[in-house]
């Protein structure tokens, strides 16, 4: 050690100096091959320390382990090892439920009364470049009838579950962690508090920043140094299965354990429907007594979304465990499918489509994480030069992905899924207009167009579904996507947070006309007999009961498209291709 760094060894502390041998014992030479003698650069050397005791810190194991496992999966990358080598794959057992059904109806009260021993976690590590939006995912509008955020939309839920559950009793409050990183921590910090938290008490709130780990330049799992600062490692993200050792180094869990909590729920950034399904399968969680459950949708066989499988091996492991789509096929090839992925009779795949939303049972999973840390299965993605693959294009890392905790859960863990219909359960907004417009005709978008007329479709079904007489929509192409453009109905989740509640709020006989818009801003409002065709806001405070009846016409807000490379129009909008002209509404206080 002395002769690799010289007369540097003696401006490290002794925790240091064990730290750089631990590097040089695992091939680390490199990194100070060239560090000038002492009273050069000492200020840089001392920063690339620090940097180091932060990667070694934030990795379960540290950064042994971390150069162990590169390691092993560069040369497992580079042999082409199939990571389901001796698997089986099979349909697993879960839970298929249909919307306003007995069944949809007893599992979503069910959850609602869960809900007062669950945490709920969002992932919200991303900024929206990819978007072309410049700020970060979750302040996002979900839609822009109201302009509510995502963060908005997901704290509002929340709170309404939170309500709901107590059943008049004094609230339990509901804890809600975001994992954030470096790129998003403080302006989603500032986003809660310029705003109140949106309604939830600060200190409800958790935020949870990930680090970010070392990148590798060669199948050795040398580190990667950056090419302008000899002094700095090479980072990238590592995934977000991160959530896991975060929620576990943080103490948090067995703070939740101690408050008698029983269910952790995990989802992601920009999914404006996602809470109209959490409710029911968190009952499908409590009444099946699932460990693991894993919201899901029906699958098209091929479809670009991974899929819910069964893998048994041939000692006797099994797993439940999402497949990506591109392993999926060949995997069922291998295995004695010779036409592979295939939908069924009912036209979709017999392998339901994996969405990322977890519900963990917290009493298993505080064992699982005991045992291993928090560490989650990892894999590398290296881009090779040549086919010799001893070359990278760029320097790689080791990744893991949430879904991916039930990978190391014993045989004896109950892990299951619960389907529901995509229209109600999932429009993630992730691909930028340009990016989008090129998907193939038939196939979701999963844009900020797309998402937005996702949330007015679903909420014209639901009332459709409680006796509202919905007009159909009409189709249009907005930033070059055929999207459904059904009448602009939103509503508070205070409103409007179950199937239940939302008919016991609906009487006679009502009609919305296609060009309509339609917000609910409020708890005891009754839609009774109303006639609409325009603009209609109803905004009431929680204690005032409000009838919306009669006939109401006016010219209502118009929609106007909008180029997304339109500079003169917010970016909010031009990734969305439309804007309303809010020409002329009636406004219900």
């Amino acid at each position: 050690m002395a002769s690799t760094l010289g007369d540097n060894f003696s401006l490290l502390s002794p925790k240091q100096q064990e730290l750089v041998k631990m590097l040089l014992d695992n091939g680390q030479e490199h990194v100070f091959r060239d560090w000038p003698g002492p009273g050069v650069d000492d200020d840089k050397k001392k920063a690339f320390i620090d940097q180091v005791t932060r990667l070694d810190s934030s990795y379960p194991g540290g950064l042994q382990a971390y150069i162990k496992n590169a390691k092993q999966l560069l040369a497992d990358s580079k042999a082409g090892k199939n990571p389901f080598d001796g698997f089986t794959p099979s349909v697993p057992t879960g839970e298929t439920l249909t919307f306003a059904d007995e069944n949809f109806i007893k599992y979503e009260e069910a959850g609602v009364q869960e809900a007062q021993k669950a945490a709920f976690v969002l992932v919200a590590g991303g900024l929206g470049e990819r978007l072309g939006y410049s700020g970060i995912k979750v302040a996002l509008p979900a839609e822009t009838t109201t302009g509510t955020c995502f963060l908005q939309h997901y704290i509002e839920y929340i709170l309404a579950l939170q309500e709901a559950s107590s059943q008049g009793k004094n609230q339990t409050q509901i804890p809600f962690v975001i994992m954030t990183s470096d790129d998003t921590h403080g302006r989603t910090l500032e986003l809660l508090e310029s705003n109140s938290y949106f309604g939830m008490q600060p200190k409800q709130v958790t935020l949870l920043k990930q680090e970010k780990v070392a990148c590798l330049e060669d199948n050795d799992a040398r580190l990667a140094l950056d090419p302008q600062n000899k002094y700095q490692i090479q980072t990238k993200p590592h995934g977000h299965g991160d959530v896991h050792s975060l929620l576990y180094s943080s103490g948090i869990l067995k703070v939740w354990n101690d408050a008698g909590l029983k269910w952790v729920l995990f989802f992601q950034d920009t999914n404006g429907l996602l809470f109209k399904a959490i409710p029911s399968a968190l009952g499908v969680s409590a009444t099946k007594q699932y460990h693991v459950n894993s919201l899901a949708v029906p699958r098209k066989a091929k479809e670009a979304i991974g899929g819910i499988t069964k893998l048994t091996h041939s000692d006797g492991r099994s797993m439940v465990i999402n497949v990506e789509y591109n392993q999926l096929d060949p995997l069922l090839r291998a295995s004695g499918y010779p036409d592979g992925d295939v939908n069924a009779e009912n036209g979709y795949s017999p392998f339901p489509g994996n969405i990322n939303q977890l519900i963990l049972e917290l009493g298993p999973y505080i064992e699982e994480l005991s045992r291993t840390g928090g560490a989650i299965k990892e894999f590398v993605n290296p881009k090779y030069k040549d086919a010799r693959k001893n070359e990278f294009k760029s320097s790689t890392r080791l990744e893991c992905m949430m879904q991916d905790y039930p990978k190391t859960l014993p045989p004896s863990a109950r892990v299951g899924f619960t389907v529901m219909d995509a229209w109600l359960a999932y429009a993630p907004v992730k691909n930028n207009a340009e990016d989008a417009a090129k998907v193939p005709k038939g196939n979701p978008y999963h844009s900020a167009t797309s998402g937005e007329m996702s949330i007015y479709r679903a909420n014209s079904r639901i009332l459709k579904q409680v006796g509202v007489q919905v007009a159909d929509p009409v189709v249009q192409v907005l930033n070059g996507q055929e999207v459904e453009v059904w009448p602009r109905i939103t509503w508070k989740p205070k409103w409007g947070l179950t199937y239940s509640r939302i008919k016991s709020k609906v009487r006679g006989k009502s009609s919305i006309s296609q060009r309509s818009t339609l917000a609910i801003k409020g708890q005891n409002i009754f839609i009774e007999n109303l006639s609409l065709d325009g603009a209609l806001i109803i905004d009431a405070v929680d204690n005032a009961e409000v009838n919306a009846s009669g006939s109401v016409q006016n010219k209502g807000w118009t929609l106007e498209t909008v180029d997304h490379k339109d500079s003169k129009e917010p970016e909010v909008l031009r990734i969305r291709g439309f804007k309303f002209n809010k020409k002329i509404f009636l406004l219900l206080l």
